[in-house]
């Protein structure tokens, strides 16, 4: 093990270790490099690096520091960045965003504290709403959450259920309706977050065939109280379900001042369905930019879609592709014109 008499020591023993392990991946795309016992990897790295600092020192911000010298062996860093800190983090995103090839950009870490869900309970469901500046959160037992990002303030729906005890899988955001929809195992929630006060609009529509995953809005309606939400199953189908204003009657209950809970028979919605995978439809997504939806599931044969709505009302071939033990992820980048799938 190393000796650290002190910091400043540690410092040039890392500083040391950074000089070798970039000078080793030079070798390495200069093909002159010869593999031996002081090779640096990922693991030595780490290992090392803790041993000089101690336990405060975290994987995922090593990782990060070690990925971001292999990726650009010219790029300046900082030792603090070790530890999660980062210098002039304004100055190297504006140079970033004048990079042609930066596909993926975040460009701020922001930490929401508010505790929006109790003990044993998770976060299921995360969704942006730009043009609001809105993020919607679902937890699995059952609280849907709306974070005003400008306001920095919360609106939350404890959504228990007494007469339903499944958790919820996903959720989404209506833009036309301006409610959050989220999915159980069996039953589609819509969420009218609008009422003011104590007033919380609830509506379920049930019963839903098979066991409901994963949820999505299609962004491609002209009307103006009208969305097109899409649902995958357990059972590989993916359901279209088209909901309006009149379905709810949102004007007239924004009258009533008491918490509505109103479950909806689910035989007076649209909705139809087509069975495009052989296993479960673990994440269903319409992308706007090719006015296209995805599907994906853990099916070799049937691994991922990418094919017209209407595809889900016809018998037409739809586009897909296989991959051994199936897809699990997928994300699509407008600037690259890539779709990114992760097995």
């Amino acid at each position: 093990a190393l000796e650290v008499p002190d910091f400043k020591n540690a410092l040039k023993q890392f500083q040391k270790l950074v000089e070798k392990t970039v000078t080793q991946k030079t070798k390495e795309r200069l093909g002159l490099y010869i593999e031996d016992d002081d090779e640096i990897d990922y693991d030595k790295f780490y290992t090392t690096t803790q041993t000089l600092f101690g336990p405060e020192v975290k994987d995922h911000n090593v990782k990060a520091f070690f990925r971001k010298i292999s990726n650009n062996l010219d790029t300046r860093t900082e030792w603090c960045e070790i530890f999660g800190y980062f210098i002039g983090e304004s100055d190297a995103l504006s140079s970033q965003l004048k990079e042609e090839n930066m596909v993926f950009l975040v460009s701020e870490k922001q930490q929401i504290t508010h505790a929006v869900v109790k003990r044993q309970d998770v976060i299921k469901g995360i969704v942006k709403v730009p043009h609001l500046d809105f993020t919607v959160t679902s937890s699995q037992k059952g609280v849907l959450t709306i974070f005003n990002n400008q306001r920095k303030s919360f609106c939350s729906c404890p959504f228990y259920f007494h007469q339903d005890t499944a958790w919820i899988t996903g959720c989404d955001f209506l833009p036309r309706l301006k409610c959050v929809v989220a999915v159980t195992e069996r039953t589609v929630i819509v969420w009218d977050y609008k009422s003011k006060g104590s007033q919380n609009n609830c509506f379920t529509i049930r019963p839903m065939e098979n066991g409901l995953l994963c949820v999505c809005t299609v962004t491609m309606s002209d009307y103006l109280a009208k969305d097109n939400i899409l649902i995958g199953d357990d059972k590989g189908y993916v359901h279209l379900l088209t909901v309006t204003s009149d379905h709810f009657g949102l004007k007239q209950c924004k009258g009533k001042k008491e918490s509505q809970l109103q479950v909806l028979d689910s035989k007076t919605f649209n909705i139809v369905k087509r069975k495009l995978h052989d296993d479960w439809v673990v994440k269903v997504k319409y992308i706007s930019d090719l006015n296209c939806f995805g599907s994906c599931s853990s099916d070799s044969i049937h691994s991922f879609v990418l094919d017209d709505v209407k595809r889900l009302e016809d018998n037409l071939p739809v586009k897909e592709f296989s991959v051994p033990r199936g897809v699990n992820a997928f994300a699509y980048c407008g600037k690259a014109k890539v779709i990114v799938t992760g097995g």
